[in-house]
């Protein structure tokens, strides 16, 4: 198939070089467009980019020029499709202002997450909530449209959370994360706050861990997305770990489970039709780990190219039924790994057709 070209709100940021670095070579897309703010526009990729990754910026990527995120680009793009790697706090005029100019926005940013029409989708959890495209489109009278992912902690939560409330139904859970420096950023936290030591406070994640579940697991009834009626009380700390945000969850079932029930659910998993052949599906979504000391992000996280997500220490627990530890890559699989995947079931469902 002819690649389809692709644009990067943001691409000069630390999320955006990820988007750069896992399009390099994609099957489906490549990359044509670069936008950032007016400081850097005008300039080519490779010299107004700072790149952080540890593998070196693709080739392709480093004479293309870099636009700058305006109005007035928004009808000036060779693509129809926009992966935005914004702060939360700039994304929502932007990407209405792109949507409304009939790009589909494929988003990692927070701010329309929980927008009543706006999909937050992870495709092997939700794949149908796409069908929220088209009340959105109604709604606001644009031709484009926004998808977003979900929060980096949210999103291997809700990968483990699927099959345990298909088998089980989920009553209430309990989540204590332990979230790497990346999530934060570049340049992210300062070295004196995080070295040896333990940061208990993310703003706004913990709001964000306790309300997305719900609506990733919950069901559209054709107009809207119901949410699902457990109950979350989150946790988060920020720890000095490069890449991986760690859980520990303790659930409490609607129906009767045990450590080998749980792990059963968890190890048949899989993706249906189309998302099982979607490039950046993972060949299992869940992974579990028998080692007593598994998973650890040091030894884990890029396992599947980073788009699976671990999980160990499955063991019964004294206040709920079950508690385990779970593993996920927050830049890959919990930020723009996961918005290019929702691009890629887009593109099998049909909604980036011209």
């Amino acid at each position: 198939m002819n690649k389809i070209p692709v644009g990067i709100l943001g691409a000069t940021g630390m999320v955006g070089q990820r988007f750069v670095q896992l399009l390099e070579g994609h099957p489906w897309f490549e990359v044509s467009q670069v936008l950032a703010s007016e400081r850097s526009a005008g300039q080519p990729y490779g010299a107004a980019c700072h790149w952080l990754l540890p593998t070196p910026m693709p080739a392709a990527a480093q004479g293309l020029p870099v636009k700058a995120i305006s109005p007035d680009t928004a009808a000036k793009l060779d693509c129809r499709l926009l992966f935005s790697a914004l702060p939360g706090k700039e994304a929502r005029p932007v990407e209405e202002n792109y949507a409304q100019a009939g790009y589909a926005v494929c988003s990692n940013a927070s701010a329309h997450r929980m927008d009543a029409d706006a999909p937050l989708l992870i495709p092997e959890v939700n794949a149908a909530h796409t069908r929220l495209i088209d009340v959105q489109r109604r709604g606001r009278g644009w031709p484009g449209f926004i998808v977003t992912n979900a929060n980096c902690s949210t999103t291997a939560l809700a990968i483990v959370l699927r099959p345990l409330q298909d088998a089980f139904g989920l009553r209430r859970l309990s989540v204590v994360t332990m979230q790497a420096i990346s999530g934060a950023g570049y340049p992210g936290v300062a070295s004196l706050d995080i070295l040896g030591n333990v940061i208990p406070y993310i703003d706004g994640e913990e709001e964000k861990v306790e309300s997305e579940p719900l609506k990733l697991l919950g069901k559209f009834d054709q107009a809207a997305i119901q949410p699902a009626d457990f109950r979350i009380s989150a946790q988060c700390n920020r720890v000095p770990v490069l890449n991986g945000h760690t859980e520990c969850l303790s659930l409490e079932f609607e129906q009767p489970a045990d450590p080998s029930t749980v792990i059963e659910a968890l190890e048949t998993f899989s993706a249906g039709e189309p998302v099982a052949g979607l490039p950046s599906t993972p060949a299992r979504p869940v992974i579990v780990r028998r080692e007593p000391d598994s998973p650890q992000p040091a030894r884990d996280v890029e396992t599947q190219r980073g788009m699976a997500v671990l999980v160990g220490r499955v063991r019964p627990c004294p206040l709920f039924d079950i508690k385990l530890v779970l593993l996920g890559h927050n830049t890959v699989r919990g930020a723009a790994g996961g918005a290019i995947h929702n691009a890629e079931l887009l593109l099998a469902q049909g909604y980036l057709e011209s």
